[in-house]
């Protein structure tokens, strides 16, 4: 989701994609989680993590931590006081909050978590190798299988393909089984009462007791990730209270049960209302021409493919791609990779998380679901992710050659990615705005 419009918290930044920032998520709570009864069977060829790359909020200031490990927890104590008071003018009953707040404390582990986000970095074929790998395509497969009523019924309503409600299900929390044990009053708290971004983190604290207060869940039974992000499908609170959907009829949106329906009905509600075009694909991977001018790889142009396979654009088989609406190219590892024309709901899976990656994992995964080919070019293996100081070295450095990326600060977005091209196009370098480590040293 750009900039926060996204459900879920959590980040991943992978090389050469979207303006996100890099955070691997061990196997922790990154969606719903399912176990006991109604839970998902997973295949028996294994479980796999949540895999989720997403973009986290733009800081609002860099302060340390509020709240050093070794002192008391009375200032943060004494910060809930004041919160309440805020709370109370939005509207949240005084009986919430006591419940709410009942126990909770300062969590220095979730400030050192936030803090070390920046420096993890994935490759896009290290990222998909485990979003697309064998076992989750299996576990896909049986999670569909044992829900397909369920989905069926989900896919008709919403008009969103089961598949890929599965494939967002797969990538969030492993089908249910990393849904996030972490109360989630204490870690918007916490997050909150930080004096890095505290302005968003607020506002989810406040949509979370909402949450209570319509009587969805109880405190104790609102867990999530460490970065705010519950159930099986990984909503934020904001997201949540705008899009989550009661589909058992029971009176609750329930998206932290074992039972995921609410969860993914969810889901496709939310995909459905940011205009997802059913039946039409995400992308569809193509062979480029000899010669391409790699100044066409850029989501402001948009042809059709028909138009496309003009310029010698075509599908794996050699083939024009079916004229499914306005599609731009898309190269997220440069020339050297994979080549795909994507459509709207590329636009419409990036509103879930704004990642190049992760739109890429759940519609490949979601293809590979229904039985479609792996990816079949071959990616740049023996290229490897910048660091975050890596990122930013390339930042000053094209900036210092007239190439400005308007900041410095690690994150290979649009701007980044135009100031290569130009710096590329001025070096008779082929322009495919990719920010690999031979660019640097170039730039070096």
């Amino acid at each position: 989701m750009r900039a926060w419009t996204s459900v879920a918290v959590l980040t991943v930044a992978l090389s050469g994609g979207a303006q996100a920032d890099p955070l691997g998520e061990p196997p922790h709570p990154s969606s719903r989680a399912a176990s006991e009864p109604g839970a998902v069977q997973l295949a028996s060829v294994g479980v796999e993590k949540s895999l989720r790359p997403a973009l986290r909020p733009s800081a609002t200031g860099q302060g340390e931590p509020a709240v050093q490990s070794g002192d008391s927890n009375q200032r943060f104590q004494n910060w809930i006081g004041a919160f309440k008071d805020r709370a109370r003018s939005q509207g949240i009953s005084e009986t919430v909050l006591e419940q709410a707040f009942d126990g909770v404390t300062y969590d220095a582990d979730i400030i050192k978590r936030d803090r070390n986000q920046s420096e993890f970095t994935k490759t896009i074929w290290d990222y998909l190798d485990s979003a697309a790998s064998e076992t989750r395509i299996a576990n896909g497969k049986a999670s569909l299988a044992q829900h397909g009523r369920t989905l069926d019924a989900i896919e008709q309503r919403y008009g969103v393909e089961k598949e890929v409600v599965v494939a967002v299900w797969g990538l969030e929390s492993a089908y249910g089984t990393y849904r996030g044990k972490t109360d989630i009053i204490r870690a918007l708290a916490t997050l909150s009462f930080d004096a890095r971004r505290s302005q968003f983190f607020e506002q989810q604290l406040i949509a979370a007791l909402k949450i209570l207060q319509n009587g969805d869940t109880t405190p104790r039974k609102m867990t999530g990730s460490w970065a705010g992000a519950m159930g099986h499908t990984q909503f934020i609170p904001t997201s949540y209270l705008d899009y989550a959907v009661d589909f058992t009829g029971d009176g609750k949106r329930d998206i932290w049960s074992d039972d995921p329906t609410d969860a993914l009905a969810s889901t496709a509600a939310y995909l459905a209302r940011f205009g997802w075009e059913t039946g039409k694909p995400w992308g569809v991977e193509v062979r480029l021409p000899k010669g391409f001018d790699y100044r066409l790889a850029d989501r402001k142009i948009e042809r059709l493919p028909s138009d496309w396979a003009r310029l010698g654009v075509v599908s794996m088989a050699g083939q024009p791609v079916a004229d499914h609406g306005a599609a731009s190219v898309l190269l997220p590892a440069g020339g050297k990779g994979a080549a795909f024309l994507i459509f709207r709901n590329f636009s419409v899976i990036e509103r879930y998380n704004a990642a190049d990656a992760y739109v890429i994992g759940v519609g490949h995964l979601s293809d590979r679901i229904k039985g479609g080919p792996a990816i079949q070019a071959a990616w740049p293996r023996d290229d490897r992710a910048l660091t975050l100081k890596e990122r930013k070295e390339m930042q000053e450095r094209l900036t210092a050659r007239g190439f400005d990326t308007q900041g410095v600060d690690g994150r290979i977005g649009p701007l980044t990615i135009s100031a290569v091209r130009a710096f590329q196009v001025a070096s008779g370098l082929t322009p495919d705005g990719y920010a690999s480590l031979g660019l640097l040293n170039r730039l070096r």
